[in-house]
């Protein structure tokens, strides 16, 4: 996936990934070349999914 997917997928901005991929709350992108990154989609959808049930169960951090 690429940044912009990222984005539509998460609801964050570019900004606020970058900080949780720093923080490693949120998955790293991975280099396709020296100057592109993507990230791994079942990574994406799985913190999605995480953030889905803690959500459910009163713990949204």
């Amino acid at each position: 996936m690429r940044l912009h997917d990222v984005e539509a997928k998460t609801a964050l901005r570019k900004s606020k990934i970058y900080q949780m991929v720093k923080e490693g709350s949120f998955p790293a992108p991975i280099a396709l070349t020296t100057k592109s990154k993507a990230w791994i989609g079942s990574e994406v959808n799985g913190w999605v999914r995480d953030k889905i049930a803690a959500s459910r169960q009163g713990d949204a951090a």
